[in-house]
């Protein structure tokens, strides 16, 4: 692990545990994909795998991470980048997730605990495997 991911996981004090076991996870569910920090306004979040995106508002696509790691006040943020037959995979998947709370592409939890992990896990392989098969539409949805 690099000095700066592991400075990162430290600077998040008492929530640094449950971050290295969503990273375990993610790490465990997508082998070999790369992982750095992404700037994120006055922090940065986890990332893993860089893949083109192009938000509508902007004139040419920059590179961001297909899954994303941060540590909010109260939860932790896992977005997962991913639009899969016309849908953001979290989304799709939110009620087989556990005591979580989903946006189009963020899962919201308090611990991984409250967390369905096997089904957690298939949705990172689901989105690596959609990215991989140039069947993740993420890219045109923003």
């Amino acid at each position: 692990m690099s000095d700066e991911i592991e400075n990162w996981f430290d600077r998040a004090g008492p929530r640094s545990e449950e971050l290295c076991r969503v990273d375990e996870l993610v790490m465990a569910a997508a082998p070999g994909i790369d992982r750095q920090l992404v700037p994120m306004g006055s922090t940065a979040m986890l990332g893993y795998g860089l893949m083109p995106y192009k938000p509508k508002s902007a004139r040419q696509a920059t590179m961001w991470p297909l899954i994303a790691l941060a540590a909010q006040k109260r939860h932790l943020s896992l977005y997962v980048c991913a639009v899969v037959d016309g849908s953001y995979l979290a989304e799709q998947r939110a009620q087989r997730l556990g005591k979580v709370s989903c946006g189009k592409s963020c899962i919201r939890f308090p611990s991984l605990d409250v967390v369905d992990a096997d089904e957690l896990s298939a949705v990172v392989r689901d989105a690596v495997a959609a990215t991989a098969a140039g069947d993740n539409g993420y890219y045109s949805a923003g």
